[in-house]
């Protein structure tokens, strides 16, 4: 078996420095671009990683890492798990992530702790696997023309089936499944593939003794295929736990280990294999400590035959280069450490061994706290607030709102962008924002919806708007990250002490409460969320961060119910997110997250109402914590889920919204789409409880798509809200 590289990283960002894969994603939806210019377009970010990757110095440079969409869509499609509604479909990739007409796409959520979105694989007795290996291998043969010899990677098999809709079905299918992988092996082995490596993250998680056997069963299989390349299963996102020494039992030849996340202990278990050991971490924005890099080298390098330096994780989860920021200021950016900075440090550690220096904290690891975040006297209970806002808003029977956001236009984007320029000056800037905010105004009146919005046309981003306006963050020109498909955002950098030198949100809050008489929703992003979606300081315990940040909710929340506005909404899609793999520390987590959040809100009074929205991150696991926010009414995904939160929402007493219109898709759901799922929503909560609603906030879908889908739910509210009332 050939010596693995010195040093490598376990994935790279893939839309592209300037988001060209985005451009490229939506010319082909959107008609145009043909399919083969779309691979084009894929073919130059490859090729421009590879080349910048050797250019760097590393020696041990990955493929298959790039994505049209998704790498959990992609090893669905590898093993041939496509369901059969989708085989037909004009492109049946595409219409899995994003639906198609009359199909509905597959589930999305979180991957892992993180705010990347995978599509979730349907498997069960009657998925037929066959291999389809034409992605990786075309790309070890596209790296090769050029001149590089790449290891393929592809998500693990014990991950993809954990990961599916019904993880105990898929499970079951492990044989198959395998039979899949060996054949992918010998595949790779023929063409010359000396290393291939298998990503198993969710063997950082608590897993099961059968889920453990499973993870044995597995690479000892695979271990004993007589022609293959080297195995080198990637672990992260912590420590591996309980599936450390069943691995290390196992013939693979390396293993990965997250030593940002997840530290050395038991690493003696895997003497005798090569370590990947990533010191480096993928998961923020700061420079490298050399001396925590060596204290966890050399302690690997005790147990271990071979060490090679890595990223803790793929660097998909960070910016492509802090060198295209000339605008942050010069000592925070001194501090930091995008993509490209971060492969340069792990060829360093590589090549030079920096001094190991006793002492000293880690510097990638929050600083466990005590710091108070309690809500203090808090709110009225909820029986009280619900006659006190009853009376006050006189809303109708299943009221019908939105999220917040409305389509972000390319007239608004320009606008923006020109107002950075310097082209646009700021009265007229002000002038388009206005003019849109009646439009929205105007539309959701006249097709009938019961609780407004403004649409947010100021703002870039539900988190770096606020971002902008409070102190301790600073915000990148081109510091894009994936969150799935096309979307991408700019996490903000929050590298000091949080304050809220003005308010935020009032003006245009006020401004559209102005224009009509049904009631206006304030938006506001929680605290967790805020911090979860950013990069965040590392020297303060994280809840501490939170509860600044909660402090500076606070406040706006009390200007906007000074303002008169009789609904503020504040999201929290980010509570499931931030929950540890780990049981053991998940309520420690709930509780104080759980209190940022009453902290945020509990300056409000009786008559104003409280919203909260959650989306695209398997809620129904912690719907206790969602109650225990104690907001008026919660507003959640459901659609895109096929509903699964209904089976858990029977003890839930407040207002509740699960979203009847799946907005991350094109397609434009029926009025008896609609009220199908309210029907099952009614069967499972009181009337008086229900709200009508989308998945999620509309930004990402044209006007013609809301307008009808929109027209379509309120259609289907007021048929069941006249036979409800007969």
């Amino acid at each position: 078996m050939p010596a693995f590289p010195q040093s490598t990283v376990l994935g790279y960002p893939r839309i592209g420095p300037r988001r060209e894969l985005k451009r490229a994603l939506e010319s082909y939806w959107d008609g145009r671009a043909t399919r083969d210019e779309l691979e084009a377009a894929g073919a130059a970010i490859r090729a421009s990683t590879w080349r910048r990757l050797a250019e760097l110095g590393l020696e041990g440079l990955p493929s298959n890492t790039f994505s049209l969409y998704d790498q959990v869509l992609d090893t669905a499609v590898l093993l041939g798990a496509v369901p059969e509604r989708y085989r037909e479909a004009a492109d049946p990739y595409f219409a899995m992530a994003r639906g198609a007409d009359g199909l509905a796409p597959l589930r999305m959520t979180k991957w892992f702790d993180t705010n990347y979105h995978y599509i979730v694989p349907e498997i069960g007795p009657e998925t037929a696997f066959k291999l389809d290996a034409a992605k990786p291998l075309g790309e070890v043969r596209e790296a090769r023309a050029l001149g590089y010899e790449t290891r393929p990677v592809v998500v693990g098999p014990v991950t993809f089936l954990l990961l599916s809709a019904d993880p105990e079905a898929a499970l079951a299918r492990l044989d198959d499944v395998l039979a899949c992988y060996e054949e992918l092996l010998g595949a790779l082995a023929a063409e010359g593939v000396a290393w291939v490596q298998l990503d198993e993250p969710a063997l950082v998680a608590d897993r099961t003794p059968d889920e453990l056997a499973a993870v044995r069963t597995a690479y000892e299989r695979l271990g004993n295929v007589a022609a293959r390349p080297g195995l080198f299963v990637a672990s992260y996102f912590g420590h591996l736990g309980e599936a450390l020494p069943v691995l290390a039992a196992t013939p693979v030849e390396a293993v990965g280990v997250d030593l940002v996340r997840g530290g050395a202990d038991g690493l003696a278990a895997l003497a005798g294999k090569t370590v990947v050991a990533g010191v480096v971490s993928g998961r923020d924005v700061w420079r490298t400590s050399p001396s925590r890099a060596a204290r966890a080298l050399a302690a690997v390098r005790e147990h271990a035959d071979q060490v090679t330096v890595s990223t803790s994780c793929s660097l998909l989860h960070v910016p492509y280069d802090v060198t295209a920021e000339p605008g942050l200021d010069p000592a925070l950016r001194g501090r930091l450490a995008f993509a490209e900075q971060k492969v340069s440090e792990v060829v360093a550690l590589s090549r030079t061994a920096p001094p190991v220096q006793d002492g000293g904290e880690d510097a990638r690891a929050h600083r466990a706290g005590t710091a108070d975040v309690s809500v203090g006297a808090g709110r009225s209970a909820y029986e009280v607030r619900a006659r006190a806002q009853a009376e006050r808003l006189k809303l109708p029977l299943l009221p019908v709102t939105t999220i917040g956001s409305f389509p972000q236009t390319g007239e608004l984007r320009a606008a923006r962008a020109g107002v950075a320029a310097g082209t646009l000056d700021a009265e007229e800037y002000e002038s388009r924002v206005r003019a849109e905010v009646e439009r929205v105004i105007r539309l959701q009146e006249r097709l009938g919806l019961d609780v407004l919005v403004h649409g947010e046309p100021e703002r870039n981003d539900m988190v770096q708007y606020f971002a902008e306006h409070l102190e301790g963050f600073a915000v990148t020109a081109n510091g894009w990250v994936q969150s799935y498909g096309s979307r991408c955002t700019r996490p903000p950098i929050l590298h000091g002490d949080v304050s809220r030198p003005e308010p935020i949100t009032v003006r245009w809050a006020a401004y559209a409460g102005s224009l009509t008489d049904r009631p206006v929703k304030g938006m506001l992003t929680g605290p967790v969320t805020i911090v979860a979606w950013s990069f965040v300081r590392d020297d303060l315990p994280l809840r501490e961060v939170v509860r600044q940040v909660a402090d500076a909710v606070r406040e706006e929340v009390r200007d906007l119910e000074a303002a008169g506005v009789p609904i503020i909404q504040v999201d929290e899609p980010a509570l499931r997110e931030l929950l540890p793999l780990r049981r053991s520390a998940q309520a420690g987590y709930l509780e104080w997250a759980v209190a940022a959040y009453r902290r945020a809100t509990s300056g409000a009074g009786d008559r104003t109402q409280i919203h909260t929205h959650l989306c695209y991150s398997n809620a129904d696991q912690i719907l206790a914590a969602i109650d225990g926010l104690d907001a008026d009414v919660t507003t959640i995904e459901s659609a895109r889920s096929g509903a699964r939160i209904l089976d858990a929402v029977g003890s839930f007493g407040r207002g509740l919204g699960p979203g009847v219109y799946d907005i991350h898709s094109p397609r434009v759901p029926d009025a008896a789409e609609v009220e199908g799922l309210l029907r099952r929503t009614l069967a499972v909560l009181p009337a008086g409880r229900v709200w009508v609603n989308p998945d999620c906030g509309l930004k990402t879908r044209t006007y013609e798509e809301v307008e009808a889908s929109l027209a379509n739910v309120v259609a289907a509210a007021a048929g069941l809200r006249a036979e409800l009332s007969r």
